[in-house]
C-alpha cells in the first residue's frame, strides 16, 4: 500500500498477480479504497445499495451490462455504476481495471455466491 512519498506504477501492479475477478487494494483515500483487478469472463448480476462504484478500464474492454442496455468501456474510459443499481461486468477478453468504492464493499454486492472475495493489499 502507497504512503505519501510512494508512487504506485499501475503495470507494476498489475504484474504482480495473474488472477481473474480478486481485486487488489493498492491505496486508500480517505474512506475509500483505490484496487486493480483482472477481469476475463462473465461476472454475476448484482447491485451495492448503499454506493455508486467506479470503474477505468486501463488496458482490455469491459462491457456492463445494465437491464436497460450495456456500457461498453475501452481503455481510457470510465464508468459510475449508480448505487442500487443491477449490473453485470463482462470481459470477453482480460481486461485490466481500476476501482474506487468505499472501505469494506463487498465485490459481488448483494449477490454473495463463489466470487465473493476481500481485497488482497499489494505490497
Amino acid at each position: 500500500m502507497t504512503t505519501r512519498k510512494e508512487s504506485v506504477n499501475l503495470a507494476h501492479a498489475l504484474a504482480q498477480f495473474n488472477e481473474f475477478w480478486a481485486q487488489k487494494k493498492l491505496a486508500d483515500l480517505n474512506d475509500y479504497e483505490v484496487k486493480v483487478a483482472k477481469l476475463k469472463g462473465e461476472f454475476v448480476w448484482h447491485a451495492h445499495e448503499d454506493t455508486d462504484e467506479l470503474f477505468l478500464v486501463i488496458s482490455g474492454r469491459l462491457v456492463i451490462q445494465l437491464r436497460d442496455g450495456d456500457v461498453v468501456l475501452e481503455p481510457g474510459e470510465l464508468f459510475v455504476v449508480p448505487r442500487g443499481v443491477e449490473h453485470c461486468p463482462v470481459a470477453d477478453e482480460e481486461t485490466a481495471v481500476l476501482l474506487v468504492e468505499p472501505a469494506g464493499v463487498r465485490n459481488t454486492g448483494d449477490a454473495g455466491g463463489p466470487l465473493t472475495r476481500a481485497p488482497e493489499t499489494l505490497g
